[in-house]
């Protein structure tokens, strides 16, 4: 399969708040708007993109209607430490604090109004231990 684009789509009972939350907390901007769907696109990025979807339409299969589980996005940016200031001066609930961790991230995770986690990272260099578990010429992830 040669794929043209990904992008992953929330589920949720709340397509415009959800909407909202991420053009108002992580730049995005709506290319497409309904009333059960919102296709969003990065205002500073247009290879980012996401999707907010009413989990109870039609065109999911009703053996698969419901809210989003399980699910982590993460959004690799330059300056951690700002986004940090940034979410914590918005508001938005700080689940995990800002922390360099051995396997080679510096990162913070969040929550939007769903409960979908949002792991804000930077990758850093790994520790030796960890170093050696990269394939052959990459440092980080």
């Amino acid at each position: 399969m040669r794929c043209s684009s990904y992008y992953p789509v929330i589920m949720t009972d709340d397509v415009a708040g959800t909407a909202a939350f991420y053009v108002d907390h992580f730049r995005f901007r709506a290319l497409f708007e309904i009333d059960w769907y919102v296709h969003l696109q990065s205002a500073v990025d247009d290879s980012v993109n996401l999707a907010v979807m009413d989990g109870s339409h039609s065109t999911i299969p009703a053996s698969a209607r419901s809210r989003v589980s399980g699910l982590i996005l993460n959004f690799e940016v330059e300056d951690p430490d700002a986004e940090y200031q940034r979410a914590q001066a918005a508001g938005l609930p700080i689940l995990q604090s800002l922390r360099d961790e051995d396997f080679g991230q510096r990162h913070f995770i969040t929550a939007d109004p769903n409960g979908v986690l949002i792991d804000i990272i930077k990758p850093i260099p790994p520790t030796a231990a960890f170093a050696e578990h990269y394939s052959e010429g990459l440092t980080t992830p």
